[in-house]
C-alpha cells in the first residue's frame, strides 16, 4: 500500500472515531506510520485530504449502491432499493455516517445542502425517471421527496424500522404509493 493509501485510509479512520475534529496532520501521520511531511507532500493541506478521503469512501459507497441497482426495472422497487441500500452503504462507512451529524466542521449543515444534493443525486434517481416515465412532470417534487426521506433513512432509526427488511416494509407501504408507483 503506497504512503497516500496509508493516508486516506488513516483520515478515515480518524473519522469514523472521532468526526472531523480528529483529522489533523500529525494524527493522520501517526496514524499512517508516516511523516508529517510525508502527508504535507501528498496532500498540502487538510482539507485537501479530507476532500480527498471522502471522495473515495462516497465513490467506493456509490459504486457497491450502482451495482445493487442495475439490475432493478420496476420503478417503486428501484426507490425503496436505493434507500435501503444507501442506508446499508453509510452503516458499512462509520466515517461517512459522520458526516449527517451536527459538527462545526459539518460540510452537510449548510444551508443549501439539498440543493448541493440534487446534482449529485441525479445520478441515482436519474434511472427512476427512466423506469417511470410518468413521475417527469413531477421531478423536482420527485427529487425533493427523495433526498428528505434519504436523509432521515440515513440519520433516523426506531423499533418499527431496524432491519433492511422492515425498512423494505415501510418505503413500500409509504414512499411508493406517495410517489404514484403501484405498491407491491
Amino acid at each position: 500500500m503506497s504512503a497516500r493509501e496509508r493516508v486516506l485510509e488513516a483520515v478515515e479512520g480518524l473519522i469514523a472515531e472521532g468526526g472531523l475534529r480528529a483529522v489533523n496532520i500529525a494524527s493522520v501521520a501517526a496514524a499512517a506510520g508516516v511523516s508529517r511531511q510525508t502527508v504535507y507532500a501528498q496532500f498540502g493541506t487538510r482539507e485537501e485530504m479530507i476532500s480527498e478521503s471522502i471522495a473515495v469512501m462516497s465513490s467506493r459507497a456509490l459504486g457497491e449502491i450502482i451495482e445493487h441497482l442495475e439490475s432493478i426495472e420496476d420503478p417503486g422497487e428501484y426507490v425503496v432499493e436505493l434507500l435501503v441500500a444507501g442506508r446499508a452503504a453509510f452503516r458499512d462507512t462509520p466515517a461517512l455516517a459522520v458526516l449527517l451529524f451536527p459538527d462545526t466542521d459539518n460540510p452537510i449543515f449548510d444551508s443549501e445542502v439539498l440543493a448541493g444534493a440534487v446534482p449529485f443525486a441525479e445520478a441515482f434517481v436519474g434511472p427512476l425517471f427512466e423506469r417511470a416515465p410518468h413521475l417527469q412532470e413531477r421531478r423536482a417534487d420527485v427529487m425533493e421527496t427523495l433526498l428528505r426521506f434519504g436523509l432521515s433513512v440515513l440519520t433516523l432509526d426506531s423499533d418499527l424500522i431496524r432491519t433492511d427488511e422492515d425498512l423494505r416494509g415501510y418505503l413500500n407501504r409509504v414512499l411508493r404509493p406517495a410517489l404514484g408507483l403501484s405498491s407491491v
